[in-house]
């Protein structure tokens, strides 16, 4: 009764989102479907224009709750991280920009810490999470924001992925870590579009950085579990 009452909630999660995602599918015409290509992690910031890793895409599984939450902390914390250096944007749409991610993921890795402590206190820390971001501590001005948009839409990317993988498994084992890979999922697609539009108005970035997860393979279980996946698969009408 508890497992059908948590896929109820995950799979009402689902259907309420396709609607959200269609929306913004639709006000976001122009997001292009590029196919992945595989970059090797940068060891210093690229130069102006080139595209951040995105390496990532094969390695982003998650299989259960106990293995979910360990992965997300330490993708928020790489997060926090890299968007704490937008202080010294010049933008104001930027620095409010991470002071949100700050704010919220700070929040969400002190509850995700908790839940660990509570029901896993035995599950290791993620000890093979691979960085996705580059270093921005030595960039400013435009190379700054360019580099973090960049970087930052697939890091998004991810943690929908990883969401959208623990949903659709009916592998959450508590409500409340359903409904939170649900609400990391939606906000960080709504971010991760505002990000793309800041990249395409500011740099004349038309693409979606990483294609969108937009790869050959059949749907279905697998690596990606069942369900929407791709932003691609979940922005068909």
């Amino acid at each position: 009764m508890k497992r059908a009452a948590l896929a109820a909630i995950a799979t009402g999660a689902v259907l309420a989102t396709a609607a959200t995602v269609t929306g913004i599918a639709n006000a976001v015409a122009d997001t292009t479907s590029q196919v992945v290509a595989t970059w090797q992690p940068a060891a210093s910031p690229t130069p102006r224009g080139a595209m951040g890793p995105c390496n990532w895409v094969d390695d982003v599984y998650v299989s259960d709750e106990a293995g979910y939450l360990p992965q997300m902390v330490a993708h928020h914390e790489e997060a926090v991280a890299a968007a704490g250096q937008l202080q010294r944007s010049s933008r104001p749409q930027m620095r409010a920009l991470g002071a949100s991610i700050v704010t919220t993921q700070n929040a969400e890795i002190a509850t995700m810490k908790s839940w660990l402590a509570k029901w896993y206190p035995r599950h290791p820390a993620a000890r093979d999470y691979r960085p996705m971001m580059r270093d921005l501590s030595r960039l400013s001005g435009d190379a700054l924001d360019e580099t973090f948009l960049q970087d930052m839409i697939p890091h998004h990317m991810a943690a929908i992925m990883m969401s959208q993988q623990l949903l659709a498994s009916g592998r959450a084992e508590h409500a409340e870590v359903a409904n939170f890979a649900a609400k990391v999922r939606d906000t960080q697609h709504t971010e991760m579009f505002q990000m793309r539009r800041y990249l395409a108005d500011w740099f004349g970035e038309s693409s979606m950085p990483c294609g969108g997860w937009d790869r050959p393979g059949p749907p279905g279980p697998g690596p990606y579990g069942p369900g929407p996946h791709r932003p691609s698969d979940m922005m068909d009408n």
